[in-house]
């Protein structure tokens, strides 16, 4: 399994809610669905762990994939495609991260 981080912060036009429910109910669902997908989540994020300072992200993506092969195919259709190209108009500057599991 390959998981991916993404880390990104939304545009100063975006409102928050607008993509928070664009996310709940597009985005989620629909990156769900894609075969080489075996977790997804979205998480908001809040501060630095033991103090208010706000986080350098708002929000955090994390995909849990077979392979990046299968993604590259499953990410190629025209839907998945179009769900892209809406996340492109909330998401600013967003970093796409390849881990692998060190432990």
């Amino acid at each position: 399994m390959i998981r991916i981080i993404v880390l990104f912060n939304l545009k100063s036009e975006t409102n928050r809610l607008t993509y928070e429910n664009w996310a709940k109910s597009v985005d989620s669902p629909t990156v769900k669905a894609l075969s080489s997908v075996e977790g997804f989540s979205i998480h908001r994020a809040k501060s630095h762990l033991g103090s208010e300072l706000p986080s350098p992200f708002e929000f955090i993506e994390i995909l849990d994939v077979s392979s990046i092969d299968s993604l590259l195919l499953d990410i190629s259709t025209e839907a998945m495609q179009s769900v892209a190209a809406q996340f492109q108009e909330f998401a600013d500057n967003s970093k796409f991260i390849v881990t692998e599991a060190l432990t």
